[in-house]
């Protein structure tokens, strides 16, 4: 079969196994099977450009990140609804309603707590989406939109113009998942599914979005050019009939059920993949939409519902502390059992001590818990009357509970850190960090290959890579000795890298890589470093108070010796190496923007360091000139703005060669 036919084919069997999957919750396909075919259109793609088409499943994974989002003016508005939060307030509505007309008909459907965009279809291709913004201008995030798979890229038998309006959310399972992903990593946990469905539809990498797992239930026809519908409930089943994930549980019926179907879709919310703030009622008939309006805010033809959150009391029996990747210490009460939307809860995230000490909880303390977006269970107050007599005030502990290893606060004061090199909750971040290719370059020590290593004790601190066998890493690979003998290769070579990558590979807070640099060019060496005191450390260029204090403390700690003793033990390098040539470009700051062609963006900054210069990433006042290279954007137009040299890339080799 010619690669075209076998790509057509590919991409009708995918995406019909993608809408079977996210849209019918009926797969057929399994998932390595799934995998399989993917990876042979990819590689179709890859040798067939000019073949590929812009809604292939290959696209799902996201595209090239964005530097920022273009507004869209809406078509259609995205108008808000009005929200009643009692049965009498609903029956308000309901009356104004049947005074215009007896006996008409309502739709009642759940309302998704997630975050509202219209999608724009073109001769049945997506072409466009954006989010509601102030319902009048949103922004495009049609990139981040493609990565949703229930969400079909081309659809037959659509009018030539069809703008639709959806929710995406992040389902209940992805979003535990992504919290256990964020609490392994000690970053902050997302508040609720809302929260981070927002944040996730509006990052400027759709890679990131796409990892996120977003999904769409669509609720609106907006705009069916050359078609008419007569009510609400049938553009709903066309939608559906073209393969769209069409919002669930949605009834029409009379004024008289409307209430039982609103107590019904409570009830019924656990079934639900995703979390609801309410339910929506709306008037069915089209035509009767058009005669009522709307206000300047809101349409007269419908209402949101908002069911109440359910709030419980239990007591908190115990006060624990996890510690996460990146050595943040988070809190976590035990409470005593409670039901809570469902589910049996017997833990609360307290998130860090100032939430803990403006609510002044305590061991002991009966207090009111509720469920953050339906699913983290989150303490409202202390219920103060009842607090045991003797109940003391809880503060985090100084030293980590898992390496006994001081802590410190944050910069911003938020959370309180174990400063451990060497703690063991730590360890594979601190690992990964070291080996990466800024720090000490060690190719072939993947995470899944240094978990392993960890778990069999082969290594208890990063210093320790330098201290592997033969038969600590055979055992790792099908390749057996081969793939372990390059690996001890890659780390025998990284013991001779420059002293700037062995002081950003410490993982000293504040220190990044051009900072390590700075450093080794300043002191020539680690022993040098490690006996300056904070007056010669602030002198240091680019290093301001804050750094200096940072890397004081670092090197303050007993763990942080140790490792340095072992790392001097083994060999690794301790001097400067990368002396400057001469101090030709001493005191310039050069940006570097656009595609160079004789060489890599970092093999540019290299020389500009080696000359004495500093390689800038952003145009200021201060920057001495620009080199710009090929498709040069915004920095290029900064540059002539503040009337700042710019170089062509043969003008820079030429300055750099002379």
């Amino acid at each position: 079969m010619e690669a075209k036919e076998r790509m057509e084919a590919l991409y009708v069997q995918l995406t019909e196994a993608n809408r079977l999957y996210y849209v019918e919750d009926a797969p057929t396909m399994p998932d390595f099977e799934y995998d399989r075919l993917l990876r042979e259109l990819e590689e179709l793609e890859q040798a067939h450009p000019e073949l590929a088409r812009a809604d292939s499943p290959t696209q799902r994974v996201g595209g090239e990140a964005l530097s920022k989002f273009e507004k869209v003016t809406h078509a259609v508005p995205l108008m808000s609804l009005q929200d009643v939060f009692s049965m009498e307030e609903l029956g308000d509505f309901l009356g104004r309603m049947e005074d215009l007309r007896e006996g008409m008909a309502f739709s009642v459907e759940p309302k998704i707590d997630g975050l509202s965009v219209a999608l724009e279809y073109e001769n049945g291709a997506f072409v466009r989406g954006a989010t509601r913004g102030d319902g009048v201008v949103g922004e495009d995030v049609t990139e981040n939109l493609k990565t949703i798979r229930s969400l079909p890229m081309k659809i037959s038998g659509a009018p030539a113009r069809l703008i639709l309006r959806g929710e995406v959310f992040l389902s209940k399972k992805r979003f535990a998942a992504l919290n256990a992903r964020q609490e392994a990593e000690g970053k902050p946990l997302f508040a609720n599914p809302r929260n981070a469905a927002a944040g996730s539809l509006r990052q400027l990498d759709p890679k990131i979005a796409s990892k996120r797992g977003l999904d769409i239930y669509l609720f609106n026809v907006q705009l069916a050019e050359g078609m008419e519908f007569s009510s609400h409930t049938e553009s709903l089943e066309y939608l559906g009939s073209l393969g769209f994930p069409v919002l669930p549980f949605v009834r029409l019926i009379s004024r008289r059920d409307v209430e039982e179907q609103i107590r019904a879709i409570d009830r019924n919310r656990d079934q639900l993949i995703c979390d609801i703030d309410g339910a929506v009622v709306k008037v069915d008939d089209l035509a009767l939409r058009e005669e009522l309006g709307s206000t300047a805010k809101f349409p007269r033809w419908a209402v949101a519902y908002k069911y109440p959150p359910e709030i419980k009391e239990t007591v908190v029996e115990e006060i624990l502390v996890q510690v996460g990747r990146t050595g943040v210490l988070t809190p976590k009460a035990a409470v005593s059992p409670v039901i809570l939307a469902g589910t049996r809860v017997t833990s609360a995230t307290l998130h860090n001590q100032d939430f803990i000490s403006q609510r002044d909880i305590r061991v002991g303390d009966t207090v009111r818990i509720r469920k953050a977006g339906e699913i983290i269970p989150e303490i409202l107050d202390v219920v103060k009357e009842k607090r045991p007599e003797g109940a003391k005030p809880y503060f985090l502990p100084d030293r980590c509970p898992i390496c006994g290893a001081a802590t410190q606060k944050d910069e911003d004061g938020a959370f309180l850190r174990c400063t451990g090199v060497e703690c063991p909750a730590q360890l594979s971040r601190n690992i990964a960090h070291f080996v990466s290719r800024d720090a000490m370059d060690i190719e072939g020590l993947g995470e899944s290959i240094v978990d392993k290593l960890i778990e069999k004790g082969c290594l208890r601190s990063p210093a320790d890579i330098y201290y592997l066998t033969l038969e600590d890493l055979k055992s790792l690979w099908k390749s057996g000795e081969v793939a372990a003998k390059k690996l001890l290769a890659a780390i025998e070579d990284s013991k001779a890298q420059d002293l700037g990558r062995l002081i950003y590979a410490l993982g000293i807070r504040q220190v990044g890589a051009k900072t390590g640099k700075v450093l080794a060019q300043a002191f020539g060496s680690l022993d040098a470093l490690m006996a300056a005191d904070l007056a010669a450390l602030v002198e240091t260029p680019d290093v301001g108070e804050i750094t200096a204090g940072s890397i004081a403390a670092w090197f303050a700690q007993p763990q942080s010796r140790h490792m340095v003793e072992r790392l001097r033990a083994a060999g690794v390098n301790f001097q400067n190496l990368r002396k400057v040539a001469d101090a030709r470009l001493a005191g310039k700051t050069i940006v570097l923007t656009g595609a160079l062609s004789a060489m890599t963006r970092e093999e540019a900054t290299e020389k500009i360091e080696l000359l004495g210069g500093k390689a800038a990433g952003s145009v200021s006042k201060k920057t001495s000139f620009v080199v710009a290279g090929e498709n040069a954007g915004s920095k290029e137009r900064k540059a002539r703005e503040l009337g700042i040299p710019i170089l062509t890339e043969a003008e820079f080799i030429k300055m750099i060669e002379e």
